[in-house]
């Protein structure tokens, strides 16, 4: 495990060290990566890969698939994301936190979007080296008025966050977390489902018995955003003017003491209860919920600890509702990253902070926008076109979007010479033109006048309640954030 408690109190442990990890350098069995990049003509990185290597690259996946075990919202990912911090000697940013060279620190903003950052050599306005990715994924909401009866059952109204196909949410075991926040200011956490001996919710489908006529419906139609409501209590009241869901909010009451107005102010998500899992007979892959975005963000933060004195200050950023368009005052729509960078600034230069200063320092910042994309899936291989599509094992996704889209041809060579110098082998991604989309926070970052470049891993069946990666990608992925802000 990546950190384990002693004397009840939480400490680090390195796995065999994670300076010699991060360190460790892949044993080419033919070409490196360089090499074979300059040529367009790269194997899958397995073949890379030596004993001791291989190891490595299932150890850091032991680490991964516990951590996304506790990290399965946002709220919970900052929580797991600050004691990993607070354990590798990161501190609370303070007004007068002192900027000296290598001072480690995170900010917490407001519990769902955290950034980690280490004090660098070179003067905040000539830039930092800023690695962002997102912590949300898709999942289901419950409404603020939730709990109905429906057909002598207990019902949850729900919502959903993030593109999903409707269909694969039913019929799959759901835990329900979150918090639910009192008007005397006390809030009560919410965690059913995760642990074998909870209790589970789920959405019914309906059985190939009676559902003639049902199945000619289009996929798209066979379940309504209205109708993802699973099923939270069944068993009657004794007392003839109550329903099942008045036992519901008697449970809530006497367990959490919770009102149905508590719920109002309440952020309670259904998310699916399946830990993660090796996948094949080989264990190379990794079957998870949340691979979206919490893969590329879970690298994000290891590849940040073990960073000492880096040239530039480096950022570990990470933020909410990129799946609903960046919104909100933790999304990466919002001034939270210029005002972080500006008292950055403040808290070095005192009395001689100007403004001036803030657009300098983010003009001259370098962005990593990393972020998970579809990997060419066996099932429906033309869903890519071939030579432009990333395949699961060959390691960090470039994205090239085309249409004005892209990063600037010299910071992508940048990007290469990095990833090449550190032997981490990439990839390029591209969509099938007009028929496949999607995007990433960087478009905020760029707006700010910043150099940005979106990658990332490709994993299949992502948006799904249980999405694949590949164990060595995930590695690479970490390889490429820590060189990026050690360069």
């Amino acid at each position: 495990m990546y950190f384990k408690k002693k004397s009840n109190k939480i400490v680090t442990i390195l796995i065999a060290g994670l300076m010699t990890l991060s360190a460790t350098i892949f044993v080419s069995q033919g070409a490196s990566s360089a090499e074979c990049n300059n040529a367009m003509d790269c194997k899958s990185s397995w073949l890379t890969l030596d004993a001791a290597s291989k190891k490595t690259v299932f150890d850091f996946a032991e680490d991964y698939k516990s951590f996304m075990d506790k990290a399965r919202s946002e709220l919970t990912f900052v929580s797991e994301a600050v004691k990993i911090a607070e354990a590798n000697g990161f501190k609370p940013l303070q007004d007068d936190s002192p900027m000296t060279l290598g001072a480690k620190y995170y900010d917490n903003n407001r519990d769902r979007a955290v950034s980690l950052m280490v004090i660098g050599e070179d003067d905040f306005e000539e830039g930092f080296h800023v690695v962002a990715s997102h912590i949300d994924s898709p999942r289901l909401e419950l409404k603020n008025v939730p709990l109905y009866a429906k057909g002598e059952f207990a019902l949850f109204q729900t919502n959903y966050h993030g593109g999903i196909k409707k269909h694969q949410w039913t019929n799959i075991p759901l835990a329900l977390i979150g918090r639910v926040d009192k008007k005397d200011g006390t809030t009560v956490q919410i965690n059913i489902g995760m642990n074998e001996n909870d209790p589970i919710f789920m959405i019914p489908e309906v059985s190939p018995h009676t559902d003639r006529g049902y199945q000619n419906q289009p996929v798209s139609k066979l379940i309504t955003a209205e109708e993802m409501d699973p099923i939270v209590a069944h068993i009657p009241s004794r007392d003839s003017d109550k329903d099942v869901s008045d036992q519901v909010e008697e449970y809530l009451q006497a367990t959490y003491g919770i009102t149905r107005g508590d719920l109002v102010s309440a952020e309670l998500l259904l998310v699916p209860a399946m830990k993660s899992r090796d996948m094949g007979f080989d264990r190379g892959l990794i079957a998870a919920y949340g691979q979206d975005d919490r893969l590329a963000s879970y690298t994000n933060v290891r590849a940040i600890l073990d960073i000492d004195t880096p040239t530039k200050t480096a950022i570990a950023h990470l933020v909410d509702n990129e799946e609903v368009g960046n919104v909100n005052n933790t999304g990466a729509k919002s001034q939270y990253f210029s005002n972080l960078i500006a008292r950055l600034i403040e808290a070095k230069n005192g009395d001689d902070y100007r403004e001036i200063q803030v657009r300098r320092a983010l003009s001259n910042s370098r962005v990593i926008s990393i972020d998970v994309n579809p990997g060419i899936n066996p099932m429906r291989p033309d869903a890519w076109e071939q030579t432009n599509g990333p395949r699961l094992g060959y390691g960090v996704n470039l994205k090239l979007y085309g249409r004005g889209f892209n990063a600037n041809s010299e910071y992508i060579a940048y990007i290469r010479k990095v990833l090449d110098e550190n032997d981490v082998p990439w990839q390029t991604a591209t969509y099938k033109v007009g028929t496949a989309g999607g995007g990433t926070i960087g478009g905020e970052f760029s707006r700010q006048d910043m150099n940005v470049i979106d990658f990332g891993v490709p994993v299949l069946s992502i948006h799904t309640p249980y999405a694949v990666s590949a164990k060595v990608d995930v590695y690479n992925l970490f390889r490429a954030c820590n060189a990026f802000f050690k360069k």
